[in-house]
């Protein structure tokens, strides 16, 4: 009765092993698979800030343009 109580405990203890490392390894995929989506969202919101400059200085060129345009006519 105690050798199978000793197998039990000894299996047990590596099975509790095991799981401890494979779960270590998970977290660590899991935290770079979250640190490469938060690079992601990082530069997708300076772009998104980026936008509504960009949108203003084409109205701007586009009136440039306009006016270029309008000069050239009636010369």
């Amino acid at each position: 009765m105690e050798t199978s109580i000793i197998v039990a405990l000894i299996t047990g203890g590596l099975t509790l092993a095991g799981v401890i490392v494979a779960n270590s390894k998970s977290q660590a995929v899991t935290e770079a698979k979250l640190d490469e989506l938060t690079r992601e969202v990082r530069e997708h919101n300076h772009f998104a800030q980026r936008m509504p400059v960009v949108e203003e200085q084409i109205k701007v060129i586009n009136h440039r343009l306009d006016d270029l345009e309008e000069y050239h006519k009636g010369s």
